[in-house]
């Protein structure tokens, strides 16, 4: 089941991505599900999969968030509730265990992104090797030898903040059925392979003027 793993809705300030283009550009880009991570906040992926279901979408939501951790971004799948910003990471990374989050380090490379700049000593359960919105091979590459190295299920996602750039690159889960439950136990389990490409450069440059145009704004 193909599944992209980090996609961002209207409810990320930096994105105007509706629910229903995300669910259409999903079906069309050949994904079974996607997982909704808004930043700070699990509301958007909640309200994605309950459009999913009105308008019988067979496209899977996963419920998610992209939390913004003191050192940085943590990517936390399943959670009950929201995870609160500027913990520590490692106490971001229990809060979400603790309410049944399986907890994903995005672009642990990227500083430009707020990549948390290492992975030993983590107590997480996959880590982001294939983060299409990389404008270079290195933030990836990277993250692909640590992960390796520490023996940890390689994962990808999109981080698609234009609904068009859902599936760009994505995680192959071996499931033992199309629902929540089984992806999250799948990735704990390691049955995973990230596979995509890069997100083209105009996008990504886009999406940032976007949101500097909206905080601004909002300011």
């Amino acid at each position: 089941m193909l599944i992209d793993l980090h996609v961002h809705s209207c409810f990320s300030k930096d994105s105007d991505s509706q629910f229903d283009s995300i669910l259409e550009w999903a079906k069309k880009n050949g994904m079974g599900g996607v997982a909704i991570c808004d930043h700070d906040s699990v509301e958007g992926g909640f309200a994605c999969a309950r459009r999913a279901l009105e308008i019988a979408s067979d496209i899977l939501v996963i419920p998610g968030q992209e939390v913004s951790s003191a050192e940085g971004h943590v990517l936390v799948l399943g959670a009950s509730e929201s995870v609160p910003a500027s913990m520590s990471v490692h106490s971001t990374i229990e809060y979400a265990h603790d309410r049944g989050g399986l907890v994903i380090i995005p672009h642990p490379y990227k500083k430009t992104s707020h990549g948390i700049g290492y992975l030993k000593g983590l107590d997480v359960d996959a880590v982001e090797v294939f983060n299409s919105r990389c404008l270079t091979p290195y933030a990836n590459t990277r993250a692909k030898i640590v992960a390796e190295r520490l023996g940890l299920p390689q994962v990808g996602g999109s981080d698609a903040h234009e609904p068009c750039m859902v599936g760009r690159s994505y995680t192959d889960i071996d499931v033992e059925d199309e629902s929540v439950d089984s992806v999250l136990s799948a990735i704990k389990a390691g049955r995973v392979k990230p596979g995509g490409k890069l997100t083209p450069q105009k996008y990504v440059v886009g999406q940032m003027f976007r949101g500097i145009r909206k905080k601004i704004n909002i300011n």
